[in-house]
């Protein structure tokens, strides 16, 4: 509610419209200074093919260009697919920590209510029970390259 009055008392005291004016002249001038980047950019790239073709000539240079510029691209591409890959690799950790961390407080949320009866009691007992003999079979086995020669379990 107090949020909706401050909006409010925003928009009557012309502060927002305040704010977007100042928001679009920002956007307007980072616009123009990118447009002029880029054509300076341009300008220095068109230098250097100048000077390289009076060098070596210019079809050389004009090869040379084509070739450099298809080389940046693939880093570029390459630079992006290892990034992509590594971020695509944190967000299945995130998601699997987030998931996680909801069955556990989802499980903590329960778990008094399922204490007080009896049914609840072994629903949790049970499940309990098995992870831990699953857990002491793993780590009593036997692998294939532990010194069992037969290389039965």
């Amino acid at each position: 509610m107090e949020m909706l009055a401050s909006l409010i008392a925003g928009f009557a005291s012309g502060e927002t419209a305040l704010a977007v004016r100042r928001a679009r002249a920002a956007a307007i001038a980072y616009l123009l200074a990118g447009a002029a980047a880029l054509c300076g950019i341009g300008f220095l790239i068109g230098a250097a093919y100048i000077w390289t073709a009076g060098r070596i000539g210019s079809i050389e240079a004009a090869l040379a260009f084509g070739v450099g510029f298809l080389v940046l691209g693939g880093l570029v591409l390459a630079a992006y697919k290892l990034a992509a890959s590594r971020r695509r690799q944190l967000e299945i950790r995130r998601r699997n920590k987030d998931m996680a961390m909801i069955a556990a407080t989802s499980a903590l949320a329960v778990l008094p209510a399922l204490l007080r009866s009896r049914a609840g009691l072994g629903a949790v007992i049970a499940p309990a029970a098995a992870a831990m003999a699953y857990a002491i079979y793993r780590e009593n086995r036997r692998t294939p390259g532990d010194g069992n020669i037969s290389g039965e379990g």
